[in-house]
């Protein structure tokens, strides 16, 4: 009897710590947990020798 005491009191600390161990963010709308967005990759700017800005891959621009 006591040991299933203790099985069944490491279940529940178990059970209770598996939504801290799911994604940090949660859902404003559903309340559930989903996973976090990453932060979107911010674009290379280039500039040419005039100082304009140009695409990145025309010679002689460089990453302003």
């Amino acid at each position: 009897m006591r040991s299933l005491s203790i099985v069944a009191a490491a279940a529940v600390l178990l059970a209770g710590t598996t939504p801290a161990l799911a994604a940090p963010c949660k859902d404003p709308k559903t309340g559930k947990f989903v996973k976090c967005a990453t932060a979107p990759v911010k674009a290379t700017k280039c500039k040419n020798a005039k100082g304009q800005f140009a695409r990145c891959g025309t010679p002689g621009a460089k990453p302003a």
